[in-house]
């Protein structure tokens, strides 16, 4: 009996099972692999400083982070088509305050890197 393939949502894991004894391989996708270094670094800095406080986010916040985040998996055309999703990470900021200053400006160099 052969299982199913199993695909994410957002170039995530992608397990291929085959046979009886369900063996398989588990692809851990491309995602960011095409991105140029200044915008992976950039990725990377945002959720970087993202991590750092997300204990201080209200659940509302919180979940907004979450939602988030798989735009940044997306490649540079992709992620410039949600520039408003990725905005939302802004409102977000200006409203924790100084302390998510490094995320407006991790956010602000994301954005400045996919153009007008």
């Amino acid at each position: 009996m052969n299982e199913p393939t199993h695909h994410t949502t957002y170039h995530g894991p992608v397990i291929n099972q085959n046979g009886d004894q369900n063996t398989g391989t588990i692809h851990y996708g491309t995602a960011g692999a095409t991105q140029d270094a200044e915008l992976r670094s950039a990725v990377e800095a945002l959720t970087a400083e993202l991590r750092r406080i997300s204990a201080h986010l209200t659940p509302d916040q919180a979940e907004t982070v979450e939602e988030t985040l798989p735009v940044l998996a997306l490649d540079r055309a992709e992620m410039a088509e949600r520039g408003l999703t990725l905005a939302r990470l802004g409102q977000i900021a200006a409203v924790v305050g100084p302390m998510a200053q490094p995320v407006a400006d991790a956010l602000g160099r994301l954005l400045g890197l996919l153009g007008p």
